[in-house]
């Protein structure tokens, strides 16, 4: 039973329920289930098998049953019930940002919509507005949710793309006859949506047949291509993956095309490669008269150029990173203690952590209050106090507000030994606008980063509408990092603009965002837009020890 696939169908049983009117609290049960089985940390199968998931907080008699039904047959027959009797649209429609299950129940009842499509051309023609609580903004705002729906069916975060082309890579790996199997493609080059995975199977000479049968039979297949070397399969889940089959002389070659962006194999195979063999990939670069160049830069972006005249950049690792940045705690909308913070930080081989907590006027996230900061900071010098080897900094994610001032007022922020400075609120502003407030925040000393700088969610939210090169200009100007923010959301800075930032001589950091030490995985996708933006160590914040990183933040408000 895949946790992901279980989570829908406990999400889709508690959204059709909602737009049935049920019982709020049996509507709530099955969120808690969703939840529950999402974050389970053993093997859900076994777990339904052995009884333990029935001991678990959160499962309850309904949602077991609902369980047992998912593992012993993949379907739940009390969803296919409800789907019954719900329009499968409206569950669409939930999906569209805005609209809650009350609007989506008024919409149904009001002009009896039950699709998609029927909402589009309602919210195109004026009946959509019409509604109470509705108005021409909301139907705008509608019709743009739709196109970002659509645009969710065809890509998948580069989190999720990961975790199930690893699953499929692991799956494979077993297979008999199979030496090795690695991920290649767009998930490999750390692209923030992924369309399809693509993985490169080394097999023995003489399994490829049996292989190819055995790869279409794969359980939740629905469509099997075999096509000169490579197999498509597309699975019941969404995900489509290109399988390339290879022998041991060619495994390096596969590997390298299967991997680059078609510029970058275009340009590499111009160079002229010659008979082979190539059993890894750097005899693939070799014979173009290259050293091996990191997978997150093959887009023929430059990237061979660099690599003929020994400019390739020796790309950020994550051992390179000293402190952790941007992670909230239960003194605002986080679920973890600072001294929790701590030692999961330490433990997992940080110097420091910057403890940085929504600031005051952050309502929607339970914002630190400025009479609680002094108490917080006594919190943080306690904990220093107990470690050795380790620092907590005081940090804060301070609103910028609609004129570009930061939250809390200089006598507040001054308390704090930096700032992270990020806009929550009024992203509707028009360009010039919205890069004055930005501007003018970067003004004020006490900013050490702006956070997630541009605003933008994947497959949810455009960025602002913001002039960035004015912006990255500013930050080299004034000493300003600019953030990576590595919440598989958000991604924000986009890498394309990561590398511009480092042409300008821009300083940035990477952030977690995290709200739990779960969190701390994110670092790992932030590296990646990192080094696809062509960073090395010098280039991050956090690469510096604790004391280089204050200086860092203290040098504007020394000038």
């Amino acid at each position: 039973m895949d946790r992901r696939a279980a989570r829908q169908v406990f999400e889709q049983i508690a959204a059709s329920l909602a737009l049935k009117g049920d019982n709020p609290f049996r509507i709530r049960a099955f969120e808690n289930a969703a939840r529950v089985v999402a974050e389970y940390p053993g093997d859900l199968d076994a777990a339904v098998r052995s009884g333990a998931l029935a001991e678990v907080d959160g499962i309850g008699k309904a949602s077991l049953e609902i369980a047992r039904d998912l593992a012993t047959t993949g379907r739940s027959s009390f969803l296919d019930d409800l789907r019954e009797q719900v329009p499968p649209g409206l569950l669409e429609m939930l999906r569209v940002p805005g609209l809650g299950v009350a609007k989506v129940r008024l919409i149904h009842d009001e002009l009896h919509l039950d699709t998609l499509a029927e909402l589009e051309e309602a919210a195109s023609d004026g009946r959509l507005a019409a509604l109470p609580r509705f108005g021409a903004k909301t139907a705008a705002k509608v019709r743009k949710g739709i196109a970002y729906l659509r645009q969710s069916r065809e890509f998948s975060l580069l989190h999720h793309a990961r975790a199930e082309a690893e699953a499929l890579r692991q799956a494979l790996a077993a297979q008999d006859g199979v030496q090795r199997v690695e991920i290649a493609g767009s998930v490999r080059r750390c692209h923030e949506l992924i369309r399809d995975v693509d993985l490169v199977v080394l097999h023995t000479p003489d399994a490829r047949e049996a292989l190819v049968k055995r790869f279409g039979a794969t359980p939740g297949v629905t469509e099997f291509v075999w096509n000169e070397g490579y197999v498509t399969l597309r699975f019941d889940s969404g995900l489509v993956a290109d399988i390339g089959l290879t022998t041991a002389p060619d495994f390096g070659r596969y590997w390298v095309v299967a991997t680059g962006s078609a510029d970058h194999v275009r340009q590499l195979e111009a160079r002229g490669l010659g008979p082979g063999p190539f059993p890894d990939e750097a005899a693939v670069y070799r014979a173009a008269g290259l050293p091996w160049i990191p997978p997150e830069l093959r887009e023929g972006t430059g990237e061979l150029e660099a690599a003929a005249a020994g400019t390739l950049p020796t790309l950020v690792e994550h051992d390179d990173l000293q402190g952790f940045l941007h992670c909230h705690t239960n003194y605002s909308d986080g679920s973890t203690t600072i001294a929790q913070w701590a030692d999961a930080c330490r433990e997992a081989g940080y110097a420091w952590v910057g403890i940085t907590d929504h600031s005051g006027s952050a309502g929607y996230a339970g914002g630190l209050k400025a009479a609680d900061v002094p108490g917080q900071h006594a919190e943080i010098d306690a904990i220093n106090a107990a470690r050795d080897g380790f620092r907590v900094l005081k940090g804060v994610e301070a609103d910028i507000l609609a004129d570009g001032t930061l939250d809390y007022g200089p006598e507040v922020l001054d308390r704090f030994e930096f700032v992270i400075g990020s806009i929550h609120q009024r992203f509707g502003m028009n360009g010039d606008a919205m890069t004055a407030r930005v501007l003018r925040a970067m003004d004020d000393p006490r900013l050490t980063i702006l956070g997630h700088p541009t605003g933008r969610l994947l497959l949810a939210r455009d960025a602002y509408d913001l002039d960035i090169e004015l912006v990255l200009a500013r930050a080299a100007e004034r000493g300003v990092a600019i953030e990576v923010n590595a919440d598989p959301h958000r991604l924000d800075l986009d890498w394309r603009l990561v590398r511009r930032a480092r042409e300008l001589g821009v300083t940035l950091s990477i952030g977690a965002d995290a709200h739990s030490v779960a969190g701390m995985a994110n670092v790992v996708v932030g590296l990646g837009v990192a080094r696809k933006g062509w960073l090395e160590a010098k280039d991050v914040l956090n690469t510096r020890d604790a004391a280089g990183f204050l200086a860092f933040a203290r040098a504007p408000r020394a000038r």
